[in-house]
């Protein structure tokens, strides 16, 4: 019974921990999303360049993820998170103080490799505190935090207008103060109890259930970067959407503000919903959905974007929760933050390459015409997500039996 009560309070720092983290690391990256129309306006920047300095920033963070999961079976999950924060925190700064395009897509680049270690290390470890029970659930809350910092980043930008501030300055604003608030994180090193580590138990398994395995991460990851693609392009091009439609820029991060909020609202409870229901049906009900909204933000008026905002964040984020859940059903403890970490640049493929590539359509075409090819692209993954269908059994949260996962840890 103690035993039992200590690892319960063990599993709860861990995710106290892991969530702490990601509200910086989301809030880090989404900052640059509200702030695209100002620094547009200031260095005078066409959409393909916007497309690529999005693209840069973000998918700068999926270079060094697996380098990341490597390390942290052998280092621990601690100090790597801690300093992947500080890195993309001074990267901000170095972004605030870049003079011309060049070297802030330089800056950018170089700061958000800071970023490859918060998905895969934090997802890994809460994986592990909670693989017994409530995994899904865990990793959702996790998730959810993120959308915390995603929520706070318009609204420090809607803040920092409001004080004449300008981009430069709310980067320069935000880059110190996640950089003292790691510093205080780091003197909890000794009251934060993190899950140990499996790198050194042996994996036992079988040709058979290791090519399944194989086949069943592949197919969840051709999954996951298609929904990434449409998430990264939504967050670019949509605030230009609005924009075209006459709402003001406070308007506009108010909009922000309402889609990142139903975003962290859906990955939580697609959290909670994954201990319960199947995850190609869950991946249906969100990306069924983003697909109908993204084409009716065209045709929406100013006065339903509200409304529309918040619902299309529910299916726009809350499939994360399902696939980073999933993932450890396929993948043993022992080698789960390399895995998780290959699974998340997977991933970034997709963020890198389809905000350039939309931005390509937009400046050729129109923005009404990348939406609407946005729209169909996010459909694709419905008739996807179904070769999931074989590899997860009946029982949401069992992809693989008990004794299975025994034998594989």
């Amino acid at each position: 019974m103690l035993s039992s009560i200590t690892n319960a309070r063990q599993a709860r720092r861990t995710l106290l921990f892991g969530s702490a983290m990601h509200v910086w690391s989301d809030l880090y990256f989404a900052l640059l999303i509200p702030l695209l129309i100002f620094i547009q306006e200031d260095m005078e920047l066409s959409y393909t360049e916007i497309g690529l300095l999005r693209s840069v920033f973000s998918g700068a963070s999926g270079v060094l993820q697996i380098p990341a999961g490597i390390l942290a079976e052998g280092l621990g999950e601690f100090w790597l998170l801690v300093f992947g924060n500080v890195w993309v925190a001074a990267g901000l700064v170095a972004m605030a103080l870049s003079p011309v395009f060049f070297v802030l897509l330089i800056s950018s680049f170089v700061g958000g490799l800071g970023g490859g270690a918060q998905h895969p290390l934090a997802s890994s470890m809460v994986s592990r505190a909670y693989d017994a029970r409530g995994r899904s659930t865990a990793v959702g809350t996790v998730n959810f935090a993120g959308d915390l910092g995603k929520v706070a980043a318009p609204a420090v930008v809607a803040g920092a207008i409001a004080m004449s501030l300008g981009w430069r300055t709310t980067m320069w604003v935000v880059g110190v103060a996640g950089m003292v608030f790691m510093v205080l994180a780091a003197m909890t090193r000794r009251r934060v109890d993190i899950a140990p580590s499996t790198a050194q138990t042996s994996l036992k398994t079988d040709g058979a259930r290791e090519t399944t395995q194989v086949a069943a991460f592949t197919a969840l990851s051709v999954v996951g970067f298609l929904d990434s693609a449409t998430r990264s392009s939504t967050l670019v091009f949509l605030p230009f959407i609005m924009d075209s439609k006459g709402m003001s820029a406070t308007q506009i991060t108010l909009m922000l503000v309402l889609l990142f909020g139903g975003g962290a609202a859906g990955k939580y409870v697609c959290g909670w919903l994954g201990e319960r229901y199947s995850a190609v049906s869950l991946i249906w009900g969100t990306k069924g959905l983003t697909a109908i909204l993204l084409v009716a933000s065209l045709a929406a008026p100013p006065v339903a974007m509200a409304p529309l905002m918040v619902v299309l964040g529910i299916g726009l984020n809350g499939t994360s929760s399902v696939l980073y859940a999933t993932v450890a059903d396929f993948v043993p403890a022992r080698r789960r933050a390399r895995l998780y970490g290959l699974f998340y640049t997977t991933n970034e493929g997709g963020t890198v390459l389809a905000p350039i590539l939309y931005g390509l359509v937009a400046d050729i075409f129109s923005l009404r015409t990348t939406m609407a090819l946005m729209g169909l692209a996010t459909a694709a993954i419905l008739p996807t997500s179904l070769s999931l269908r074989k590899h997860l059994s009946k029982d949401p949260g069992a992809a693989i039996t008990p004794s299975q996962r025994e034998e594989m840890e």
